[in-house]
């Protein structure tokens, strides 16, 4: 049973309710289709859970959920808190664009009240600096700071790594949010998605299957705020429009190249950070909607492919998750510590 997010490489959490299935303090599930989701915590994205761990967990989800007196629920979405304070979400029979809306909704609305506050608090910080210069007469050299700290709290510090990828051609790549904005998406030789990434010390270009599992890690970073009712309502219709998440992402890429044109790679970022041009460049220069939709269409591509049988590449998400998290979590941990882990575990 995997306890990592997909997504983000961060530990999902247990419960103490569901005996067979104790990941997660959030459950999503959908009886009728036999689906089961962990929603992490950190990132709010939701991972499908393994076939062979489903069924049984659904069964007792179920029973939980209408044993519970601390629920509330429409004829389509439910919302119960267990004892424990794990939370069940109850899928019924909505229509895929209603589906789309709340699952979509909830997620980047948690997303964006997050960061809001963060970089509310921020800014009210940097506020607080600049009006103690002011007092001690220093306001040209702690203003600039200050501005400085303000603009990496809205704009994020684009030093930060904010992707651990596993790639078939490099092993493990540390994607800084600076890559972000050198990193473009085209159109692959096939007619479909491809991706041209930037990376710590090197770049690499991927197509098809691949292209879209890392564009599936790199879009959310791009989004960190999330996005409010109307641009996540916009989303969703610009998926119906194309007819499927699928032929969203084929119609996207035919002008992808255009709007995610790369930063000049060879500049140094220094006081640029400061400035909004961070944010219109590379990944960051879809639209907004776009952005969404594409974050949406490219997740519920993946659950499409391991609802149909695809199940290999859901299994290989998994365990390139567990292995990222253990690479990060060893990197601070002296090798003789380890090596001791280890004797203990064989005996």
């Amino acid at each position: 049973m995997y306890a990592t997010c997909l997504f983000c490489n961060k530990p999902l959490g247990a419960n103490e309710t569901l005996e067979r299935f104790p990941v997660g303090r959030r459950l999503a599930f959908d009886a009728a289709k036999g689906r089961l989701w962990v929603v992490c915590r950190h990132c709010e994205r939701w991972n499908l859970s393994p076939l062979e761990e489903r069924w049984e967990a659904i069964e007792d989800a179920e029973r939980l959920f209408h044993d519970t007196r601390r629920r509330v629920s429409t004829d389509n979405i439910g919302l119960a808190k267990l004892r424990d304070g794990t939370t069940l979400v109850r899928i019924g029979q909505p229509l895929r664009p209603e589906f789309a809306a709340w699952r979509y909704g909830d997620q980047f609305g948690r997303r964006r009240r997050r960061q809001l506050l963060v970089a509310g608090g921020a800014v009210a910080g940097v506020g607080g600096i600049i009006a103690l210069g002011a007092y001690a007469g220093m306001i040209g050299g702690i203003g600039w700071l200050a501005l400085r700290a303000g603009a990496i709290a809205v704009n994020g510090n684009p030093e930060a790594v904010v992707a651990k990828i596993n790639t078939p051609q490099t092993g493990v790549v540390h994607v800084r949010r600076r890559h972000l904005a050198e990193t473009a998406l085209g159109r692959g030789a096939d007619g479909g998605l491809a991706i041209d990434l930037r990376f710590k010390n090197g770049q690499a270009h991927f197509e098809g299957r691949e292209a879209q599992r890392i564009a599936s890690i790199v879009i959310p970073k791009v989004n960190r705020f999330g996005g409010n009712k109307k641009a996540i309502a916009g989303a969703v219709d610009e998926i119906e429009r194309a007819g499927s998440a699928d032929r969203f992402i084929d119609r996207l890429t035919q002008s992808t190249h255009v709007y995610t044109r790369p930063r000049n790679t060879g500049r140094r970022w220094g006081r640029d950070s400061m400035s909004t041009s961070f944010t219109k460049h590379g990944l960051f220069g879809l639209p907004g909607e776009y952005r969404l939709a594409l974050e949406m269409a490219l997740h519920e591509e993946a659950e499409r492919r391991a609802f149909e049988g695809e199940l290999a590449d859901l299994e290989r998400a998994w365990q390139e998750a567990e292995e990222i998290a253990a690479i990060s979590d060893n990197l601070f941990v002296p090798p003789n510590v380890t090596q001791s882990l280890e004797r203990l575990r064989q005996g």
